[in-house]
């Protein structure tokens, strides 16, 4: 019989949760973002209930209100939105 060797299993790098590119610019831009998203997502699931923005009937309308509501999104979220970024951005940088 010959020794032949298995590596182990690969495990993922240890890595920091934060690095030093962590800045509060950084931290609040993705907070915003992530309200942005949830933000499109409500405009999305009123948008399919109710059929504001139009009937959505063919795929250029579906298409045109789909980038409307990340627009419209975009723009709450940056505004201030719900203030979720906030608290989000106040969560994360107390865990830096």
């Amino acid at each position: 019989m010959s020794d032949i060797a298995i590596p182990p299993v690969l495990t993922p790098p240890s890595l920091p949760v934060h690095t030093k590119a962590d800045t509060p610019a950084k931290i609040h831009d993705a907070a915003q973002q992530f309200e942005a998203l949830l933000i499109g997502q409500i405009l999305q699931t009123v948008s399919e209930s109710g059929g504001w923005m139009g009937s959505g009937g063919d795929s250029a309308s579906s298409c045109a209100t789909g980038f409307a509501q990340e627009q419209l999104a975009s723009a709450m979220a940056k505004g201030g939105g719900f203030g979720l970024a906030d608290l989000i951005g106040k969560g994360l940088e107390r865990t830096r």
